[in-house]
């Protein structure tokens, strides 16, 4: 018995030469290493005979698959470092086979359950995913790779230090993924829901793990690349899994998660891709409308978050079906919230929780002005305008067709909440608001309904209307100059800003200034009237003669304080006597104010005297009198006391000067209906 040379199995020179030059690589004692010399001349093999790359990825998985069920996981090490040098070193054609042997070896470790393995696996992914192939892969899939990464980005593994290497493995592993497909257009699969829903809540779920920050910050910054390459066709797919994950997680309340993952986004997206974000938050609060009120307010409060990144950049088409929206929301919580005030009015027993439900419907409401408001005011001058006017036709007013809210299934009382929640959104719209000119500002439109609720025997929504009015008219930023209803005495010193008057403002105060005096004289002589009210009434007047008051408004202005201070002494009303003093007070601040800001020397003695004569004898005609708590009044005032008082003989003289028209002082001021107010008489409301 004897042996042929060249025809023995074992014969080594009888293998095929790339299965030697693979064998090669492998010491005895995998300790040692990966023979370095070897791996040199199977990589110029390789590099040379490219058709045998996949032969030599075959023989290497066959090997490593072998070694992986003996446990022999030196050697595994050592197939993997040869794959992954083999594949940094051939970028020809030939390649794409080799790849597969690849990938095949990679899952192979990944199934494991060893987590060493799982580890290596994915690093190994990782460098492939890094290499850029000339040509695409028609037929590669990573189905696979995206479960499974996923499965390790949930790692439940016992040993803390264990779970958050696997963890960072499978982070680590789908940002491969991200990298390898998402410009790839053979592979836009990947933005499909079935891909998306094991993406984005992985990364999500470790975001959210406060307790390891290397997952949670490696994952916010996969999270952030993912968006940063999705197309406009793909946004849909990548945001609505991170709502579903709010919601499995319940995340929306508290909701700083949330918040914390739509900046990200908001972020992260090409700024004209916006609008999809904000369309998709509004479909998620419809989706929720009858959910808790903490849960709504948590989603409200998100959007306001995305708006407010989107405001800056482009918002698209969406402006409008913003706000449509949340008006619908802010009428269905006042419902909620009037459906618990109604039960309990009934007499029927309302737990601790219908009360806790009745204040947390305002938590959404506040929640939802803030958004509106926010919005409003950050969008350009001329977007703005035509937001004002949308929330106004929103304000219902009795005696005006509403569209949009439905006063007679909320009473009067809803009626009042929404007014007043609307009109606290347009103090917000309206905050730093800057027109050129008035009629801009307040069309018709605008001012009737506005002037309309200012008549509302209600205190609140008359203050609402003048902040509204304020904003608009105060151009120049002189409002905070003013600080409240005092005796100014220096004006000079407030240092007030003012330009000379447009002949755009002129016509619009010929046009709508009789219809402004009167809703100021009507709104002085209300029962419920405070300090607020004087406060903001004493603002009104002296701002509007800063920005819109010439020669002849100057006039009109006197002509207005003098017709209160009589209202006043004749108390034809029944006023009470505080509202009288009230009055009283702030004609004088106004005409104080007034007599300074036109420099007329003998005008402002008359004023002067008045006052100092109003300090010795009758100090509650004084702002800083009437309005501290517990100012003596007195039992009636006096008329024929006229050194208290402001005469219009005496005034009338002060202004005989160039441009003043003093005849027209001894007119006495009569509140008009102009023709513009539609709205001017308004029916008792219907409860």
């Amino acid at each position: 018995m004897f042996c042929v040379p060249g025809v023995c199995g074992c014969c080594g020179p009888l293998r095929p030469r790339y299965k030697r030059l693979v064998d090669n690589i492998f010491p005895e004692d995998p300790k040692d290493g990966l023979s370095k010399s070897d791996m040199e001349k199977l990589t110029f093999y390789a590099v040379s005979a490219p058709e045998k790359l996949d032969r030599i990825g075959a023989y290497l998985a066959e090997r490593l698959s072998r070694d992986v069920v003996r446990h022999r996981y030196g050697y595994v090490v050592i197939a993997m470092e040869a794959l992954d040098q083999l594949l940094m070193a051939c970028h020809s054609q030939s390649i794409k086979p080799f790849v597969e042997s690849f990938l095949h070896m990679v899952a192979k470790l990944l199934e494991s359950r060893e987590p060493d393995l799982q580890v290596l696996g994915t690093n190994s992914f990782v460098k492939f995913a890094n290499i850029e192939e000339d040509t695409p892969s028609y037929h590669r899939r990573y189905d696979f790779f995206v479960s499974q990464f996923s499965a390790m980005c949930h790692s439940t593994h016992e040993d803390p230090e264990t779970r958050t290497r696997i963890r960072v493995a499978g982070i680590k592993g789908l940002q491969g993924v991200v990298r390898k497909t998402v410009n790839d257009e053979l592979q836009a699969i990947i933005w499909e829901p079935q891909h998306m829903d094991k993406l984005i809540p992985s990364m999500l779920f470790n975001m959210q793990d406060d307790g390891e920050e290397n997952p949670a910050s490696l994952a916010e910054s996969c999270f952030r690349e993912l968006l940063g390459r999705a197309a406009y066709g793909n946004m849909n797919n990548a945001v609505r899994p991170v709502l579903v994950h709010l919601d499995n997680h319940r995340l929306w309340e508290p909701n700083e998660f949330a918040v914390s993952c739509f900046r990200i986004i908001m972020y992260s997206i090409q700024a004209q891709h916006s609008h999809h974000v904000i369309q998709q938050v509004l479909g998620h609060l419809d989706t929720h409308n009858k959910n808790t009120p903490r849960m709504r307010a948590g989603i409200v409060q998100v959007l306001l978050e995305t708006v407010a990144i989107a405001a800056k950049g482009s918002v698209g088409p969406t402006v409008l079906e913003v706000f449509n929206t949340l008006l619908k929301h802010l009428r269905m919580s006042v419902d909620f919230e009037l459906g618990e005030n109604s039960r309990r009015n009934s007499g029927a027993s309302v737990s601790s929780s219908g009360r806790v439900k009745e204040s947390e419907e305002r938590i959404v409401q506040n929640a939802i002005i803030q958004t509106i408001g926010f919005f409003g005011g950050n969008l350009p001058d001329y977007q703005r305008a035509e937001v004002m006017m949308f929330i106004m036709g929103k304000v219902p007013v009795y005696g005006t067709p509403c569209h949009t809210l439905d006063t007679v299934k909320i009473g009067h009382q809803g009626t009042k909440r929404i007014q007043a929640m609307l009109l606290s959104s347009l103090i917000m719209v309206t905050s730093g608001f800057k027109s050129k000119t008035m009629v801009a500002a307040l069309p018709a439109p605008f001012l009737d309904p506005l002037f309309s609720i200012s008549l509302m025997e209600d205190c609140e929504l008359r203050q609402l209307v003048l902040e509204i009015l304020l904003n608009i008219i105060d151009r120049h930023d002189n409002r905070a100059k003013l600080r409240g209803i005092r005796i100014i005495p220096n004006v000079a010193a407030l240092k007030i800003k003012r330009e000379k008057i447009s002949k755009q403002d002129v016509g619009f105060m010929k046009k709508h200034g009789q219809q402004l005096y009167r809703h100021i004289y009507l709104g002085c002589k209300e029962e419920d009237n405070g300090h607020k009210n004087f406060e903001l009434l004493f603002t009104t007047l002296a701002v509007l003669t800063i920005e819109l008051a010439n020669e002849e408004v100057v006039v009109d202005l006197i002509r207005l304080a003098l017709a209160l201070q009589d209202m006043s002494l004749a108390n034809e009303e029944n006023m009470p006597m505080v509202i009288r003093c009230g009055i009283m007070a702030l004609v004088a601040a106004y005409l104080n104010f007034l007599s300074q800001m036109i420099a007329n020397p003998a005008f402002c003695q008359h004023v002067s005297k008045v006052i100092e004569m109003r300090n010795l004898e009758a100090p509650y005609l004084l702002p800083e009198h009437i309005f501290r708590e517990k100012c003596p009044l007195p039992n009636c005032l006096e008329k024929e006391d006229r050194s208290l008082y402001f005469q219009t003989v005496d005034l009338a003289e002060c202004l005989v000067a160039p441009g003043y028209n003093a005849e027209r002082l001894s007119i006495p001021y009569v509140p008009q209906v102009t023709g513009n107010c539609l709205f001017c008489f308004l029916p008792t409301p219907i409860v």
